[in-house]
Parts: C-alpha cells; structure tokens; sequence
C-alpha cells in the first residue's frame, strides 16, 4: 500500500469501502427523526393537558427530550440506533444531548469530576460559545436594522 500511486488507492478505497444505500438511509432517517418530533408533539400535548402554559410546556418537553436522550446514550442505546438511523437522530436537540453525554461516557473511568464532568462539554463547548457569539451579532445586526428602519421612517 505504501507504493500506491493516487489512483490505486482510490481504486482499493472504493473496493473496502460499504456500499452506499441512500434510499434505505434516507428512509430510516425520515421515519426516526419524525418518530423524535412525534414524541415531542405527544410531550407537548400531554403536558398542555395537564396544565401547563404554552412557555411552560416548551420548556418542558425540551427538558424532557434532552433527559431521555441522554439515558439513551448513557445506556448505550442512543449510538446503536444512530448507527441504525443515521442522520434521523440529529434532531438538534437530542442530538445535541447525546453530543454532550457521549465524550463524558468514554471517561467516565477517570472519575466523575476530572473524567465524566471534565469532559462533558470538550464536545458541546465550541457549540455553545460560537452559538452564542452568533446570537450576540444576530442580535447585533437586527438592531442596526430595527434603528436605520426607525431612522428612514422618521424623515420620510
């Protein structure tokens, strides 16, 4: 292998790699991640029942949704249906959940605080800091729109 020129490599790479089957693929991440936003739809109608308020049910499901994503992957579970799923397990927020949850498992033999707590954010940390610096100049941007808007208005 150490002598293979670009294209015999790229030949022996085609050759081990899996078949691609995106219609399956497709399909599986259709119906998993709609399966995710059925259960979120069926929290939501269940807590609306139970009284919540509309702010208090969002919440809730979205605590809901992050719980059980996470004991998923904590129980091993969640990798084996994202292996099965593929994308369909991306829902942002479960996705996000078991992005936060898996580095922390593998350490979790380092101990709670240098291992499992240590390393629960390696994964999300950069989500959250750009997330937030993106949402601070959204933020930003839209104000300069909203004061030019009032601006024209005001002269014409």
């Amino acid at each position: 292998m150490i002598n293979m020129s670009k294209k015999e490599y790229g030949r022996y790479v085609r050759r081990k790699a899996p078949a691609s089957r995106p219609v399956r693929n497709g399909a599986l991440a259709w119906l998993v991640g709609g399966g995710i936003c059925v259960l979120g739809q069926f929290l939501s109608d269940a807590y609306l029942k139970l009284g919540l308020t509309k702010d208090g049910t969002s919440a809730a499901v979205a605590i809901s949704l992050v719980t059980l994503s996470a004991i998923l992957t904590a129980a091993r579970v969640y990798g084996k249906i994202a292996k099965w799923a593929g994308g369909g397990t991306l829902i942002p927020i479960t996705g996000f959940a078991n992005a936060m949850v898996s580095p922390a498992m593998e350490f979790k033999s380092e101990g709670y605080v240098a291992g499992l707590a240590a390393r629960m954010f390696s994964v999300a940390g950069p989500v959250l800091v750009y997330g937030l610096l993106a949402s601070v100049l959204y933020g930003f941007v839209l104000e300069c729109i909203r004061i030019v808007s009032n601006f024209l208005s005001n002269i014409s």
